[in-house]
């Protein structure tokens, strides 16, 4: 019984590993700059400075905008000494824009 288990957990994952590596090929390499990017669209859609992709509309959500401005922060906190001075760089331009825009908005 448990082999019949490992067979299809088996089969499960290798169909998982070839439809994510399909969709992966539409995707940009993940790496902490990216990762960065990705969050600062997340909170310029909250802003309503980009519009949903999905309704085509805009709107403004200033508490998930905070949300992502702390995890950033937090981000900033944890890696300090490991990112290169470009990671470095386009962090603290990216907290800075967000915290101008954040504070505008509110």
């Amino acid at each position: 019984m448990a082999d019949n288990i490992k067979d299809k957990d088996g089969a499960a994952e290798a169909e998982y590993r070839k439809k994510v590596n399909k969709s992966l090929l539409k995707l940009p390499k993940m790496d902490f700059s990216t990762f960065l990017f990705s969050l600062n669209s997340s909170a310029l859609l909250s802003l309503g400075i980009l519009e949903d992709p999905n309704t085509k509309k805009k709107s403004v959500n200033l508490p998930l905008v905070k949300q992502t401005i702390d995890m950033i922060e937090m981000l900033e906190e944890k890696t300090k000494g490991n990112l290169t001075s470009d990671e470095r760089n386009l962090l603290k331009n990216i907290l800075y824009e967000l915290r101008i825009k954040y504070v505008q908005a509110t």
